[in-house]
């Protein structure tokens, strides 16, 4: 655990919250969005923001792929298995998010829907291998670090011809989140956020690199400093940000080297544009329809494309009434501005994606205790 160790020490952590109380300009308020959600449970577990200066403050981004997906693509998840009767192989976080007419894939599940929790994309082909006279069907999500695992899965399975696995993907990009945050200001809400520079993600930026980020640093003037999920790692980067406002930059700066390089996975990424190509549109939840912001699967690969093979419907369906999920994904408000958060939305009873996911808001303002006894007793 020395490694590990290295990056919570208790003393590097003052003498960083020192640098960043001695170098914040009293007269200015800094607003950093770190965009992945593991950075956002990186915050509250080790109690950063608590650490820095009341004029240095984080927003909480869209960066959790479980709360992005808008609830009609789960309705079409839930009709997979109940409608077609396909095995339906899951990660475990999607189980529990809240559906249209609040069901979700666990209480599918409990009514008799073959819906399957698997840990891998490998899972999901043994399971197809192993029921031969049944349609497998992986639900895909997630950003740009599991999109190469489905990749994997589509070759893998075309190679073999095991004709009865299929792919649902929802897998989406995130510098395409990023900049649509930045051009649109009905999402930016001007009077409630501004945001002066981002913590770009860690695992992303291991696959794609750090010069995705570099067009709209130069073109919205915004400073990203990609940094790792250990609290040290983060504070760091908070200097980092703080010191190119102070002088008036917008740079690409890289304090995860040593995972992230400039040109990233190339590897991966190869194998990412073999399978997939970008969706004209895609619906993100919180955002609203991004333009180019998803993956979907060329047409060379086209008879795993769960999609074409079913004929799915578009529900339309919507977040639970009074469920800030949305506004909290685009940084609008905070889990505790929900009337919902810690009354009718706890864990055991999640009424939106924010509070089921391991990278939800919401969880993390939950799950290390601060802002419990002000929401139930709202």
């Amino acid at each position: 655990m020395k490694y590990v160790d290295d990056f919570r020490d208790k003393e590097l952590a003052r003498g960083l919250a020192a640098a960043i109380a001695a170098e914040a300009e009293p007269s200015h308020r800094y607003h950093f969005m770190e965009f992945c959600g593991g950075h956002t449970h990186a915050i509250f577990r080790y109690g950063v923001q608590e650490l820095l200066p009341s004029n240095v403050r984080f927003i909480h981004g869209p960066g959790c792929p479980v709360c992005v997906l808008p609830v009609p693509r789960i309705d079409q998840a839930l009709e997979l298995a109940e409608r077609h009767g396909v095995i339906l192989c899951s990660y475990g976080d999607m189980m529990r998010v809240p559906a249209g007419g609040k069901r979700s894939l666990l209480s599918a599940k409990a009514a008799g829907a073959d819906i399957r929790m698997v840990y891998s994309t490998q899972d999901a082909l043994k399971i197809a291998r192993d029921n031969p006279e049944r349609e497998v069907v992986f639900f895909a999500i997630g950003f740009e670090t599991t999109t190469p695992p489905s990749a994997v899965a589509i070759r893998q399975a075309k190679a073999e011809g095991l004709g009865n696995f299929s792919v649902f993907c929802n897998h989406v990009l995130t510098p395409a989140a990023i900049q649509h945050i930045l051009q649109s200001p009905e999402l930016r809400d001007m009077d409630s956020v501004t945001i002066d520079g981002f913590l770009g993600p860690s695992h992303v930026s291991a696959v794609i690199g750090s010069r995705p980020y570099e067009y709209f640093a130069q073109e919205f003037q915004k400073p990203v400093v990609i940094t790792g999920f250990e609290p040290l790692d983060v504070m760091q980067a908070v200097l980092m940000l703080v010191r190119q406002i102070n002088a008036g930059s917008a740079e690409v700066e890289n304090q995860y080297a040593r995972v992230v390089t400039p040109d990233g996975n190339r590897k991966a990424q190869e194998l990412v544009a073999e399978i997939f190509e970008l969706r004209r549109m895609f619906e993100w939840r919180g955002l609203g329809q991004v333009p180019y912001s998803a993956q979907k699967i060329r047409p060379e690969y086209q008879d795993f494309d769960a999609e074409l093979r079913f004929a799915l419907t578009d529900t339309g369906a919507t977040d639970v009434k009074g469920c800030e999920c949305p506004a909290i994904l685009r940084g609008v408000k905070k889990p505790t501005d929900c009337k919902l958060f810690g009354t009718a939305c706890t864990p055991d009873n999640p009424q939106g994606s924010c509070m089921v996911s391991s990278e939800g808001s919401c969880a993390a303002y939950w799950s290390y205790g601060r802002f419990r006894q002000e929401a139930v007793g709202a």
